[in-house]
């Protein structure tokens, strides 16, 4: 048997209790997942400090020596046991124990030697380190074979049943040591490991666990990061191989009556170079037979939806009906109002369909969306119920997808017998690296210019100190008939301090400018109350809107032209640029202005100095991985993520990303079915992958 794929109960020192632990805590089943949870960072055990070399800025020290005595103090639950440790050279340090006190005065004992590791802390003039590790010197490796000590990630109910780092260091170093001489297949074809002269997989195993030096460790990183990086790309790729050969697409053979009668007499406004660009890339995929996957990024106001009324119009040339799918009522409703407005009297049917659609109309919307008199369908996640029947479902555009679940939108495409074509539209942008590992199996467009007539917004960073001054702006930009954002953070960790901040924030506006009508918004509210106000806001009843981040995709208001970001430093660059687009909408001057505190950390300042000078959304999420990398992309845990790096960082290892791509492709264009020898090990690798996990590369 494969001693990776074994239960890591029978493994000694875990047993039945500690495996149901470590699986719930942490994912961990077999040995193979147990030899993938990867240490978090390194102490250099390969030196020890004399006691009088120490201060208070070393993050850990590592010195030998004896107990000369211990001593209890405190009475009761406040009681706590000391020791004064010598190291034999004239220096003494102090270790405490909180808790453990009797097994600590059982384990250890006075006059012998040992070795002692942690954290120096400085109390009233005198060093301590609590909570120790302790171990006889005379158990010890030669201080030259110690290397580098693993730590690993834990979680507080570990913790709490002695399972922290240091017993998951034990545990895996128990595991580590027969590797020497097992015989663990390898995971990496051999033409590959040659061609990037890469470690074989148990030497970074046993060197990503235990590394005696730095260059071996940075050797096994970039062997197990390249293997990470690889496979996923393997998985999208091949997927997108097999479902191009595979999965017929709706062939749309012309452009007909609606499309060219729209573009001749019904646009809005010119086309941009941009928007004619992606229709083109958009009308070649259609007319390929061939299912299209495309993913349209755009900023915020760039016409993303006019391309895709355009898209869906190809649709109905065709004799398809097209569906649009939004993630909240506010932007299904937004949506369904401005293709109204810009279809006008042109023929083509429209309906919307939300959670808020009376009985009566689901009827009718249900009867003339089976007889095929319904030509496009707007709404939520409401259009994925069993009920919801086309007659013929040519194209599916999803706004925002990062904020649907998988298998929400595997339903809205399988409500054909042919899969649909797919339209991913996203106004946040994506960086590069990003897009290649969260959308690899989606073509991707890119509208990167503003429609004509759009002044740039001009964003300002100001100190709270400012605030007169802002007003007195704010008043202007009113009395000339405008309106304002005010955004406060609303974050979960400190969610009730935010919303009072929030109220207070409100209650300052009111008595800042008692002539004006005020709405607040925030994510707490019932939904009924916060579309009330914020349908105020839209139709201009209230000049001012308070809110959190809830505004942050959705509410068109060309008429505002004030954002202002409370506590901007609390807010990634993404966050702020997206919360930038609320504004600027029309064709008025429109401000932004951030307001922080005097105390900034170096990476906040210099997301204020980036939000300042640029308003290109891609150099922003760039710089924005590159701060804050790719977990938190757009201020919540970026959703879209299917699957769980484990070492490898997309922030960082974007070259190593592409390296892996091109290898994967390179791969497949030889041995599309993986079914050469040398390639029947990626075939297992993949297999073993999709077992893992949910099917998530089908999905466009």
């Amino acid at each position: 048997m494969d001693f990776s794929t074994q239960d890591i109960k029978f493994i000694a020192g875990i047993g039945p209790k500690r495996a149901d632990m470590l699986n719930k805590e942490l994912g961990i089943r077999t040995v193979d997942d147990l030899l993938r949870h990867y240490p978090y960072k390194y102490v250099d055990r390969s030196r020890f400090y004399y006691l009088h070399e120490i201060s208070e800025d070393m993050p850990f020290i590592q010195v030998k020596g004896r107990i000369v005595r211990f001593e209890k103090v405190g009475e009761g639950r406040n009681q706590r046991l000391t020791a004064a440790f010598s190291d034999g050279h004239g220096g003494v340090i102090e270790l405490v124990w909180f808790k453990g006190i009797k097994y600590i005065l059982d384990k250890y004992k006075v006059n012998t030697e040992y070795v002692v590791f942690g954290k120096p802390t400085l109390f009233n003039g005198h060093y301590n380190i609590a909570h120790p590790e302790m171990e006889l010197l005379s158990e010890l490796p030669p201080v030259e074979q110690m290397g580098l000590q693993p730590f690993y990630n834990t979680t507080e109910k570990m913790k709490n049943n002695y399972l922290n780092s240091k017993a998951v260091q034990k545990i895996v170093f128990s595991v580590v040591q027969p590797l020497k001489n097992s015989n663990l297949p390898e995971s990496l074809p051999e033409y590959v490991l040659k061609k990037y002269a890469l470690l074989n997989l148990k030497e970074s195993l046993q060197n990503i666990h235990f590394p005696q030096n730095a260059k071996i460790l940075n050797d096994a990183r970039q062997r197990l990061k390249f293997e990470e990086l690889f496979y996923i790309q393997l998985s999208i790729l091949q997927q997108t191989s097999w479902r191009n050969h595979n999965i017929k697409g709706l062939l749309f053979e012309h452009i007909g009556y609606y499309f060219n009668k729209f573009y001749n007499d019904y646009l809005p406004f010119e086309l941009t170079g941009a928007q004619k660009r992606v229709l083109r890339e958009i009308r070649i995929d259609v007319g390929t037979g061939k299912q299209m996957n495309r993913l349209l990024q755009g900023d915020v106001g760039s016409g993303k939806t006019l391309v895709a009324l355009m898209a869906m119009l190809m649709a109905v040339d065709n004799g398809y009906q097209a569906a649009m799918m939004a993630p909240t009522e506010i932007l299904a409703t937004q949506h369904f109002v401005s293709l109204t407005e810009m279809l006008g009297d042109l023929g083509v049917n429209v309906a919307l369909l939300t959670g808020s659609t009376k009985l009566k109309e689901r009827e009718k919307l249900h009867e003339q969306l089976r007889n095929g008199e319904l030509h496009l369908l707007v709404g939520t996640h409401a259009l994925i119920e069993d009920t919801v029947q086309f007659k013929n479902l040519g194209l599916v555009v999803i706004d925002e997808q990062h904020r649907f679940g998988v298998e929400q939108r595997a339903r809205l495409w399988r409500k054909n017998v042919n899969p649909p074509h797919v339209l991913v539209m996203t106004a946040t942008p994506i960086p590069r690296t990003l897009a290649m590992t969260l959308y690899g199996d989606l073509s991707v467009s890119v509208i990167d210019e503003l429609p004509p007539g759009r002044k740039p917004i001009q964003t300002f960073h100001y100190y709270q100190d400012k605030r007169n001054a802002l007003n007195g702006f704010i008043a202007k930009q009113i009395e000339a008939g405008r309106q304002v954002y005010i955004v406060y953070p609303l974050i979960q960790e400190s969610e009730k301090m935010d919303l009072r901040n929030l109220e207070e924030g409100f209650e300052y506006m009111r008595e800042a400018f008692p002539q004006y009508q005020i709405s607040m918004v925030h994510g707490k509210m019932k939904a009924a109350d916060k579309d009330y106000q914020m349908q105020k806001f839209v139709e201009g009843k209230t000049r001012i809107m308070v809110a959190t981040t809830v505004i942050e995709v959705g509410v068109n208001v060309p008429n505002a032209s004030v954002m202002v970001i409370e506590n901007a430093e609390r807010f990634g660059l993404s966050q702020l640029h997206q919360l930038r687009g609320r504004v600027g909408r029309g064709a008025d001057q429109s401000f932004c202005i951030l307001l922080t505190s005097y105390k900034l950390s170096a990476d906040t300042r210099k997301r204020m100095e980036i939000m300042v000078r640029t308003k290109d959304g891609f150099e922003i999420s760039e710089a924005d991985l590159q701060l804050r990398g790719p977990g938190d992309l757009d201020g919540t845990q970026q959703s879209g993520i299917p699957f769980d790096l484990k070492i490898a960082n997309l922030a960082k290892d974007g070259k190593m990303l592409e390296i892996a791509r091109q290898t994967a492709m390179d791969i497949l264009e030889e041995d599309p079915m993986l079914e050469k020898e040398e390639n029947k090990i990626l075939a297992l690798q993949l297999r073993k992958m999709r077992n893992k996990n949910f099917n998530w590369s089908v999905i466009g």
